[in-house]
């Protein structure tokens, strides 16, 4: 869920790997950021709508991604996967650091870019990341 430049990125990847892959995003817009080659389905619509969610396919899905720019968007959406249609592996992202603890005790996996970017760029500074 999520169409921007990480969902894309996610998406035309596991697509380019043979995985099945619906892209949902609440602009079709969005779409255009998908590779011409996207054999994935493309559908719009609200990830925080359980029959949004139920038409793209969520009660079969192995994992689901929400990577929205709202962590609030993603979390919602995340639990619906998690809770309502049993999906096994759920990840969502969260920019709020102190919300993907919240989040992560909630079940859910979570990345923050803020956490991550930090972490990096600390790295860098002593000589440790990557150049």
């Amino acid at each position: 869920m999520g169409c921007g430049r990480t969902g894309a990125a996610i998406a035309a990847s596991l697509d380019g790997d043979g995985h099945q892959v619906t892209m949902l995003d609440i602009n079709a817009g969005q779409f255009r950021r998908l590779p011409d080659a996207f054999g994935g389905l493309k559908a719009v619509g609200n990830g925080m709508d359980a029959d949004v969610l139920e038409r793209a396919g969520a009660r079969e899905a192995d994992a689901f991604v929400a990577v929205t720019q709202g962590d609030n968007r993603n979390f919602f959406a995340s639990q619906l996967a998690h809770e309502v249609f049993g999906v096994k592996s759920v990840v969502c992202r969260v920019k709020d650091p102190e919300r993907g603890e919240i989040f992560g005790h909630l079940g859910l996996q979570t990345y923050s870019p803020t956490s991550a970017g930090a972490e990096a760029i600390l790295g860098m500074l002593s000589g440790s990341g990557p150049a």
